[in-house]
């Protein structure tokens, strides 16, 4: 992937060099067989040993989760929903964004690997995430919390299923949770038409990958009307949970991401955005410089939602 050939504009000079050494790992592939659904799924039967308190894997509600323990109090729980595009993924795969969230916001953060398609496609993923957030909500004293401290997060596919979670819960009458944190997240599954999708094809997401997985998503499903599928869709974002929504300044996801970031609003929902200038769809899982600035602003509003701020 030549990034300065294909002449991305507004691109961070770091990422173009970055891209000019690496950009071979962030190459779609051609087809998804099982060899290389495989390749995007590692996995550890064991989490990495790191100090934050502690890491254990677990099991809850017939779905594996990686609990990562503050050495403090914590002041909440989050609930985490790894990205990779809904194929692929896992706890170990995106275990840097679950500690950067947990260290940030001194919570209790439960990684989820949730089912992945085309295997078991919508709503598999989003039932076992649903499944696990009611289970933390029911058991958050387990955690030394209230059950009215607890959040939802994810990035990419994960945003999608932390905003389309938080749809699903109000229509389902609660529990209401404390807030969700999207993070360039994937909210729009049509072919809708917006600057970033024709700017920046071919970095790291494209029209055609996007649309293949989309349907491998859906499996069986209509991709239209659906909002639990793909959020922006709803009808109405009313009565959802405060919102953190970051988007990369060059990523092919941004102006979805920042469309419903602007119905939020719109809506009623309090809604703090972040848009991470010259950065790539995939930067914060990459740990790329520019994720210090999420963190830092993440942190802290996690921190004061969970608080009921």
């Amino acid at each position: 992937m030549d990034v300065e050939a294909a002449g991305y504009p507004d691109i961070d000079p770091w990422v173009v060099t970055w891209f000019s050494e690496n950009g071979q790992m962030m190459d779609q592939p051609e087809d998804y067989s099982p060899e290389i659904l495989a390749m995007m799924r590692p996995a550890a039967a064991q989490p990495p040993a790191i100090d934050i308190g502690a890491i254990t894997a677990e099991v809850i509600s017939d779905v594996p989760v990686w609990v990562y323990q503050p050495h403090q109090q914590a002041t909440g729980v989050v609930v985490y929903f790894h990205g990779g595009a809904f194929l692929g993924g896992s706890r170990l795969l995106m275990h840097n964004v679950a500690e950067g969230l947990a260290r940030a916001s001194g919570a209790v953060v439960v990684s989820v690997d949730y089912r992945l398609a085309p295997e078991d496609p919508y709503p598999a993923a989003l039932d076992d995430c649903e499944s696990v957030t009611r289970w933390v909500v029911d058991h958050a004293d387990r955690f030394g919390v209230e059950r009215t401290r607890v959040a939802v997060a994810g990035e990419s596919a994960g945003g999608n299923l932390s905003a389309a979670l938080t749809l699903r819960l109000r229509d389902r009458g609660g529990p209401m949770l404390a807030g969700q944190v999207l993070l360039y997240p994937a909210v729009d599954g049509s072919g809708g038409s917006y600057p970033s999708r024709r700017d920046y094809d071919g970095l790291v997401l494209s029209a055609r990958s996007y649309s293949r997985v989309a349907k491998m998503y859906a499996g069986s499903s209509e991709l239209d009307g659906d909002p639990y599928m793909f959020p922006i869709q709803a009808g109405d974002l009313s009565g959802l949970p405060p919102a953190f929504v970051m988007v990369g300044g060059c990523d092919w996801l941004r102006d979805e991401g920042l469309a419903y970031s602007a119905r939020l609003r719109a809506a009623g929902v309090a809604t703090e955005e972040l848009i991470c200038k010259g950065q790539p769809h995939g930067f914060l899982n990459l740990g790329f410089p520019a994720s210090a600035e999420v963190y830092a602003a993440v942190g802290p509003w996690l921190r004061t939602v969970l608080a009921g701020g």
